[in-house]
């Protein structure tokens, strides 16, 4: 068996008086498709924004590709990482985020080339070949002079998704993606995030509402409550045949509410 690629154990974070994860333990497998559901608060996000360093643990350890995240390793010891480390492991992980987050005054060209370019030392005709590619991939290498406000939503998801692609990430975070969407531009983007699962080895986590492609796009479903996972399992052991009273009540308010699971 390969050794996870993820290995999350007995991680805590609190907010203030609000403690968002719990003693939170999860594993991933390289090139697993994972699906993060649950309430709103349960800390599907949180723990996303913590694999990209965007928030600090307060307790436990991360390990990411066999390094530990927030912590080095000095004469035997595993003292808190600094701001170095932290940089080097974040080029192992992409991350797209509910509210695309391009930079507004800069092209859709220049938004996918400039991370390669600072942070890995890319030159220009080689991050502009790839970005190219990667807006192909996506269907918009037409777009690739246009300003992100000549763009519709799902356009600039698009471009979110080609530009956390550009640093050739090992593993991909998707939070809500679709969710700041208009209903008709919601298929444009899960249509991209489908390629890449079928087509790429990349593994994927991905926090959504959208039951019925957590269904169809993950290999493992885990479902989240007050910080903690309550229940996990295939997609079809925990959408049709939920073990644990809170899941079931919670997919039969998402049913309820007219979504398909």
């Amino acid at each position: 068996m390969p050794a996870p690629i993820i290995k999350v154990d007995a991680i805590s974070k609190s907010f203030g008086a609000f403690k968002v994860l719990d003693g939170l333990s999860m594993q991933v497998m390289p090139g697993e498709k994972l699906a993060l559901i649950g309430p709103s608060g349960s800390g599907k996000t949180t723990i996303l924004r913590i694999l990209m360093t965007l928030e600090k643990i307060d307790g436990g350890h991360i390990q990411v590709d066999g390094e530990q995240l927030y912590h080095m390793e000095r004469n035997g010891q595993l003292l808190p990482a600094d701001e170095r480390h932290l940089a080097r492991m974040r080029q192992k992980i992409g991350m797209v985020f509910q509210l695309f987050n391009l930079f507004p005054h800069k092209c859709v060209m220049d938004n996918v080339t400039l991370a390669p370019m600072l942070t890995k030392g890319v030159a220009r005709v080689a991050a502009e070949k790839r970005a190219m590619e990667l807006l192909d991939m996506v269907g918009l290498a037409d777009k690739a002079k246009a300003m992100p406000a000549q763009l519709s939503g799902g356009q600039k998801q698009r471009v979110a998704i080609a530009r956390a692609l550009a640093l050739s990430p090992k593993i991909m975070l998707f939070d809500e993606v679709t969710s700041a969407l208009d209903p008709e531009l919601v298929e444009e983007v899960l249509n991209v995030m489908r390629k890449l699962a079928a087509e790429t080895d990349m593994t994927m986590l991905l926090v959504t509402h959208e039951m019925g492609f957590a269904h169809d796009f993950a290999d493992r479903v885990l479902f989240f409550d007050r910080g903690r996972i309550v229940e996990e399992g295939k997609p079809d052991e925990i959408f049709r045949h939920p073990k644990q009273e809170r899941t079931q009540s919670f997919l039969k308010k998402i049913i309820a509410a007219g979504h398909r699971v």
